[in-house]
C-alpha cells in the first residue's frame, strides 16, 4: 500500500528481505527493487522513495513497524548522522556473513568463472577502536541535530568533526568517535575545547574564510601518535595551539602543522612543518618496522593488514629463489613483509613519493633485494620494462577500488608467471579483472577478509595459477 508525503511516494509496511551492494538493504514491492539505508533485514518499515529509476527504487525510513531479531542497539550516539559506521545496529557476525556472501555473489554474477570453495571470512579481532588513522574537519557551521533545533536557542555553529554524507559544508560534531583508541577521543577534544575558549576562527568551508581547518591524528601498533594541524593561514594563534597540543599530550611522538589555502584539504603537494618530536612514527609487522610519515599511505587497520599479507604471503608460497613482482606496492609494505623469502622482489607504484618510502622502508630494515619504480601501471609496466628486468615467478597484484585497466591484465596475461595473488577492496572489480585473467589462469584459493566492521566494505584475496 502507498501513500504521499508531499509529492513524494511512501510505501508502506515494507519487509526489508536482506543486504545488496554498498551497503544498503534491499525489498521488493510489486516485483521492483527497492534499496533502503538505516534499515536490517527483518525490519518491517515505511519507506520515503527518494529516487525512482526504470529497474530500481530507492528510499529511506520513516516509520518502523516491526524490528528484526538481527539487530542491535548502536553503541555510539552520533549513529544515522555521521556516516562512519553504517552497521552499527547489525551485529557483528551478521556482518561477517553478509560480507562473505558479497564476495561470492561479486564472484558469480560477474566473474562467471569456475571457482573453488570460498573460506570463511577472516573477522577482525578488534570491532571498535581499530582504525590508526582520522581526520576530523573544523567548521564554524556545523551540523545541528533535531534537538539542538527544538531548543530554540542561539547556538555556537563552530564544531570539529566529521562530514554529514550529502553536505560538503556541514560537520558533524563529535564528542566520542569508537574508530581509534584513547588518547585520539581526548586530543580531538581538548583542541576543539582551546579553539572555542581563545577564539581561534574556525574555517568557513563555504566562504573560505576562518584559520583552522582540519586535524589529523594518527597512531601505530608500538603506540606512537602522530598529530597534525592544517591551518588556511600564518596567524598569531597558531602557535598557541601547537604550544597547547605540545604541553597536553607530552608523549605524542610527531607533531606537525601545514598551511593550507586551497579549496581542499589535501596537503600532499604542500610543505608540511615539524613544530616537536620526529617527522614520523614507526609501524611494526614481525620484524619488519615501517616509517610512517604525514604524507604516507598505511593500512588503516594495521592489526587486520598484518592477516591480510600473512594470506597474501601464504598464496605466494615463496621458497626462496622466485622473483617477485609487487603491483601497486604504495610504501612497499607488502614488498618488504616478504622480501627475506624470496630472492627478488619488484615494486611497481604511481605515486613517486610513496616509492621513495619503499626505498626507505627497505633501507632501515637492512633489505637488499628489493627494486623500487614509480609511473602509471599501464605505461610502466611493458616489454621494455620486461626486456630489462627479471621475468617474475609470482605476481602480487593489489590495485585501488578500480581495479586494473586492461592494458595491465593484457600484459599480465602476456608474462605469464606461475602464480598471481591478487589483493582487492572491491570484489565487484576484482570479479571483473578475474574474468579477463580466466584466459590462462585458474583460481585455486579465495580468502575474503574484513578490514572496516561497522562497514559494508570488505577485502579479499585471491590465489591464481597459471593453467
Amino acid at each position: 500500500m502507498a501513500k504521499f508525503r508531499g509529492k513524494r511516494k511512501v510505501l508502506e509496511q515494507v519487509k526489508i528481505e536482506g543486504i545488496a551492494a554498498e551497503g544498503k538493504c534491499i525489498a521488493r514491492v510489486n516485483d521492483e527493487v527497492l534499496f533502503v539505508e538505516g534499515v536490517a533485514p527483518g525490519d518491517v518499515v515505511d519507506v520515503l522513495i527518494t529516487r525512482k529509476k526504470k529497474n530500481f527504487m530507492e528510499g529511506k525510513p520513516l516509520t518502523f513497524h516491526e524490528y528484526s531479531k538481527d539487530r542491535v542497539k548502536p553503541f555510539c550516539q552520533h549513529f544515522g548522522i555521521c556516516g562512519g559506521c553504517k552497521w552499527q545496529h547489525i551485529p557483528y557476525d551478521i556482518q561477517l556473513k553478509y560480507k562473505h556472501q558479497q564476495v561470492i555473489d561479486n564472484l558469480e554474477r560477474i566473474g562467471k568463472i569456475p571457482l573453488p570453495e570460498v573460506s570463511p571470512i577472516l573477522g577482525s579481532s578488534k570491532i571498535k577502536y581499530y582504525r590508526n588513522k582520522l581526520e576530523y574537519t573544523f567548521s564554524n557551521w556545523k551540523w545541528l541535530t533535531q534537538d539542538e533545533i527544538a531548543t530554540g536557542e542561539e547556538l555556537d555553529r563552530r564544531g570539529l568533526g566529521f562530514h554529514v554524507p550529502g553536505s560538503f559544508d556541514k560537520i558533524l560534531d563529535i564528542e566520542t568517535c569508537y574508530h581509534q583508541p584513547d588518547p585520539s577521543n581526548e586530543i580531538r577534544l581538548s583542541v576543539r575545547k582551546y579553539c572555542l575558549e581563545n577564539d581561534v576562527p574556525f574555517f568557513d568551508l563555504k566562504r573560505r574564510t576562518g584559520n583552522v581547518r582540519n586535524l589529523i591524528i594518527r597512531n601505530s601498533s608500538l603506540d606512537q601518535w602522530m598529530v597534525i594541524v592544517q591551518f588556511a593561514m600564518e596567524h598569531e594563534k597558531n602557535m598557541g595551539l601547537m604550544e597547547h597540543i605540545k604541553t597536553s599530550f607530552p608523549h605524542i611522538h610527531s607533531l606537525q602543522y601545514v598551511i593550507n589555502d586551497k579549496g581542499n584539504e589535501t596537503f600532499h603537494d604542500l610543505e608540511v612543518k615539524l613544530y616537536s618530536g620526529e617527522a614520523h612514527i614507526t609501524e611494526a609487522m614481525e620484524d619488519v618496522q615501517f616509517r610512517v610519515g604525514p604524507k604516507s599511505f598505511y593500512q588503516t587497520n594495521a592489526a587486520q593488514a598484518y592477516e591480510l599479507y600473512k594470506i597474501a604471503r601464504d598464496y605466494a608460497g615463496l621458497k626462496g629463489d622466485e622473483v617477485v613482482y609487487d603491483l601497486y606496492t604504495g610504501t612497499g609494505t607488502i614488498a618488504n613483509f616478504i622480501a627475506k623469502d624470496a630472492k627478488k622482489v619488484i615494486g611497481l607504484e604511481y605515486v613517486e613519493a610513496a616509492i621513495e618510502d619503499a626505498k626507505l622502508n627497505s633501507e632501515i630494515n637492512g633489505v637488499t633485494n628489493t627494486e623500487f619504480y614509480a609511473g602509471d601501471m599501464r605505461e610502466l609496466l611493458n616489454d621494455d620494462f620486461m626486456s630489462n628486468h627479471d621475468r617474475p615467478d609470482v605476481i602480487i597484484t593489489d590495485p585501488p577500488r578500480a581495479g586494473m585497466h586492461e592494458d595491465v591484465i593484457e600484459m599480465l596475461l602476456k608474462i605469464e608467471a606461475e602464480k598471481i595473488v591478487y589483493v582487492s577492496c572491491n570484489p565487484a572489480t576484482q570479479a571483473r579483472d578475474l574474468a579477463l585473467l580466466d584466459v590462462k589462469y585458474t583460481v585455486k584459493k579465495v580468502q575474503p577478509v574484513d578490514m572496516f566492521p561497522q562497514t559494508h566494505h570488505v577485502e579479499n584475496v585471491v590465489l591464481l595459477e597459471r593453467k
